[in-house]
């Protein structure tokens, strides 16, 4: 999880603005969390609640959602989003296919011991809002990505299986992405999942360390934030984090929020050391 929160407060500052290099300043103090950070703390909230019984877990989610939501109202959440989060008193579906179902599911990956329960954890946790088909994919496939890279899967083993979710992943690369002017759509795909999660991928697929993969996906323009903060997610699973990262993306959160991530930070499973 703490990868998802570094590439979304490295990527805040980009967010669509056009830029589109690698070489930049990771951390500045114009850097800030998002949406992203928040969602992805919330979830980590709800299993730390419900981590010994999660029959209740989707209501309990959804209760620490529109907590979070209402302490930090101004953050330029979605429109639809901002409906489900602030004025419906009890939320339902809004078939959204939008990219914040993969950018919150971080925390999932973390607490499954099995594919089959990451799955499964995946689809209670998306379907409350994000119950379009390729919503729930693409949440289901970042957290694949996760639990795969955490529990030690090659990077060939891990693209084998994200090819299955989105067969373009076999032959796109970072950089005919950018040939192919992503990130300047007007009609907003990279907001999508189906624009930006396979893309995420493959920026963690051809990176080489964790922060080659953040530059990586913060270059593809567009949506910088939310596409790091999915990169980061996986490439933490895979290559790991310091204890020096943690204190840089500590920084950038208020105590309410710290506490929510030291308290997910305790029932988080090992990863597998490289």
């Amino acid at each position: 999880m703490l990868g998802a929160l570094y590439g979304d407060i490295a990527g805040s500052r980009f967010e669509f603005t056009g830029f589109n290099e690698y070489d930049f300043v990771m951390f500045l103090p114009s850097c800030h969390f998002t949406d992203d950070s928040l969602m992805t703390l919330a979830v980590a909230e709800a299993l730390v609640v419900t981590r010994n019984d999660r029959n209740n877990y989707q209501k309990v989610l959804i209760r620490k959602m529109k907590e979070i939501a209402h302490k930090y109202p101004n953050v330029n959440w979605g429109t639809k989003f901002a409906n489900w989060l602030f004025v419906q008193q009890y939320p339902v579906p809004i078939n959204s296919y939008g990219n914040g179902s993969a950018m919150r599911i971080s925390p999932v990956g973390w607490v499954c011991n099995t594919l089959e329960e990451t799955i499964k954890l995946s689809k209670l946790t998306t379907e409350i809002s994000h119950n379009h088909p390729e919503g729930l994919k693409g949440a289901e496939a970042v957290a694949v990505a996760i639990f795969m890279a955490r529990t030690g899967s090659s990077k060939e083993d891990i693209k084998k299986k994200m090819i299955e979710y989105y067969p373009e992943l076999k032959t796109m690369t970072i950089n005919r992405l950018k040939q192919s002017g992503y990130g300047l759509d007007e009609a907003g795909n990279w907001v999508t999942c189906q624009g930006s999660v396979p893309q995420s991928i493959c920026a963690f697929l051809e990176s080489n360390s964790f922060e080659d993969a953040i530059r990586r996906a913060v270059s593809l323009g567009g949506d910088s934030d939310t596409q790091a903060c999915m990169t980061g997610s996986i490439a933490e699973a895979y290559y790991g984090l310091s204890y020096a990262d943690e204190d840089k993306v500590l920084e950038y959160l208020p105590d309410d929020l710290k506490s929510t991530y030291f308290a997910f930070d305790s029932i988080k499973l090992k990863r597998v050391i490289r």
